[in-house]
């Protein structure tokens, strides 16, 4: 019998596991212990088929797509309490009725205005560019999660369940892949978490996130999910991320 063919380096990561109230539990932990971080506008080099660093969009460059009523309804909450010194475009969105709008497949979106986000102010504003819900957020003292689109705010996390035949459900925490953004993800000239610049944060992702994740999974399975990954600090670690294991062997 044939043998199967070794796996790549780059497709070895550690996972942690673990049962709550009825439900099981995965996490991509060799993400969660690396120290990745958004280099928005220190490097990243957006989410176009070229390099356009130049451009500070990020990931902004298509707009955001609402994930459901809820998450549009909580946004537009929020659109109604910028102000113009927060928010560049404003009155270019007020011009072209509005910053939302229905796209062709049915859902609801941000407009795109010159290449980017309506609510991406651009570098020559006074403020820098960055999303304007994201200051408008800051400057009044609350999370960001709680002003932008729920993708905007997830990612570079994905956060996904399946519910087998007997109504068992398992969670799956993971890094965002090129997939998860649909056909065009395979397009991106660069992808933040394949890429060893974006991995110079100073604390775990674990850490720096942890108001997403809790927003994902909840206070007590984050509670637990902590728990073990501060066991593995002064214990076994954890595999390092492949981005990372690949920046230390080319060097």
């Amino acid at each position: 019998m044939s043998q199967p063919a070794p796996l790549s380096d780059a497709s070895r990561r550690d996972w942690l596991s673990f049962d709550y109230d009825g439900n099981t539990y995965m996490f991509d932990a060799s993400f969660l212990t690396s120290n990745w971080t958004c280099i928005f506008g220190a490097g990243c080099k957006g989410i176009h088929d070229v390099d356009t660093t130049d451009l500070q969009h990020g990931c902004c460059s298509f707009g955001a797509h609402f994930a459901d009523g809820p998450d549009k309804k909580r946004v537009k909450t929020a659109i109604a309490r910028l102000t113009a010194d927060q928010w560049q475009l404003s009155s270019t969105a007020a011009d072209l009725g509005g910053p939302l709008f229905k796209n062709d497949d049915g859902g609801w979106s941000t407009r795109v205005v010159d290449g980017a986000c309506v609510f991406l102010n651009r570098s020559d504003f006074h403020l820098g560019s960055g999303c304007a819900l994201h200051v408008g957020a800051v400057e009044a003292d609350e999370r960001p999660m709680d002003w932008k689109p729920e993708v905007c705010w997830q990612v570079p996390v994905r956060y996904h369940f399946e519910t087998d035949e007997l109504g068992h459900t398992t969670y799956v925490l993971r890094e965002w892949k090129r997939r998860d953004w649909g056909e065009g993800g395979s397009d991106f000239h660069w992808w933040c978490t394949e890429d060893p610049e974006a991995f110079v944060g100073h604390e775990r992702v674990v850490e720096t996130l942890e108001g997403e994740i809790r927003g994902l999974v909840g206070d007590p399975v984050y509670d637990i999910l902590r728990a073990h990954l501060d066991e593995r600090v002064t214990g076994t670690t954890f595999l390092p991320h492949p981005a990372v294991r690949r920046a230390e062997n080319s060097g």
